[in-house]
């Protein structure tokens, strides 16, 4: 028993350097030091300053329409990137759509997220049957191919904002719960968890005060390409036109829309996506360098 009773407090330790790993002054540092995940940030970052301030960035209105000056070519009569099929200017309507790109990613990451921790806290932790029936029920719906599975979602409850949210959500909850369930399967085997149940501490305080934090770096990392994922996804679907809907700028309805003057306005589809791996290449960069990071192993802490 003093072993146990020894071996106890070590679990302070533990959680608080998954809390400092984040925290370390040498982050900016080190994050200097790497080209990929430099770059990575600096595309991130300029696509939250448009997202968060691209109200006041754009020279026209993004569904104002003129079809006297419809189909212009970029640089043409104050016309950056040039003009839509209805007239309106194609720069403005991209960065209105990096709002909603970047809404639609941080919204689905954080609800999913929550959703899979949860889930694989449980599954992982209680194991048994519990564990069997969450897993069983994480295995039939990754049997869906993913975009497959949003579309019919979409087709079920209708196209817009949030739906088009709720559905990445619900099919993409369960690569979180999947990843978590295994992380909480190891970190339930460490001799302070082991301590923890010895001596009576209740499940649910071991969970949220001893395991949850050591899962910040998978969860961290896990979200950062996540991202990514789903603001590729929601393009795709609203190319398909199950996603958010015209006027509303978006990159994949401008996809959509550019389509049919693919040859005779190259614009129309060409900035859109450009804007969209663009903004993927540099948050999976970024990702790419926190996982790095945030590996003690890779990382040499």
């Amino acid at each position: 028993m003093e072993d146990l009773q020894t071996a106890q407090p070590a679990h302070p330790i533990v959680r608080q350097r998954a809390k400092s790993e984040l925290n370390t002054p040498s982050f900016f540092k080190q994050l200097r030091r790497s080209f990929s995940g430099m770059t990575g940030f600096i595309i991130v970052a300029i696509m939250l300053v448009i997202g968060l301030f691209g109200t006041w960035l754009t020279p026209y209105d993004p569904n104002v329409t003129d079809f006297a000056q419809k189909l212009l070519p970029p640089l043409s009569k104050g016309h950056l990137l040039g003009t839509d099929q209805l007239g309106r200017d194609l720069f403005s309507r991209i960065i209105e759509g990096t709002k909603v790109s970047l809404l639609i990613g941080v919204c689905t990451v954080l609800f999913a997220g929550v959703i899979g921790t949860i889930v694989g806290l449980i599954a992982g932790y209680f194991r048994g049957w519990v564990d069997q029936l969450l897993m069983r029920l994480v295995d039939v719906q990754l049997s869906f191919p993913f975009i497959l599975l949003v579309l019919v979602i979409n087709a079920v409850i209708g196209s817009g904002l949030r739906n088009i949210i709720f559905s990445l959500v619900i099919a993409g909850w369960v690569i979180y719960a999947r990843v978590i369930r295994g992380e909480v399967l190891a970190i339930r085997e460490k001799e302070f968890i082991q301590a923890c149940v010895a001596t009576g501490v209740p499940g649910w305080e071991i969970i949220i005060k001893h395991i949850l934090p050591n899962l910040l770096t998978p969860i961290i990392v896990l979200s950062s390409f996540q991202i990514a994922t789903f603001i590729i996804a929601e393009a795709s679907v609203s190319f398909l036109g199950y996603g958010v809907q015209p006027p509303q700028p978006a990159w994949g309805n401008m996809l959509n829309e550019g389509k049919n003057y693919i040859f005779s306005s190259w614009w129309l589809i060409t900035f859109p996506g450009v804007a969209i791996a663009i903004t993927a290449l540099g948050i999976n960069l970024l990702g790419d360098w926190l996982r790095d990071y945030l590996d003690p192993k890779l990382n040499g802490r």
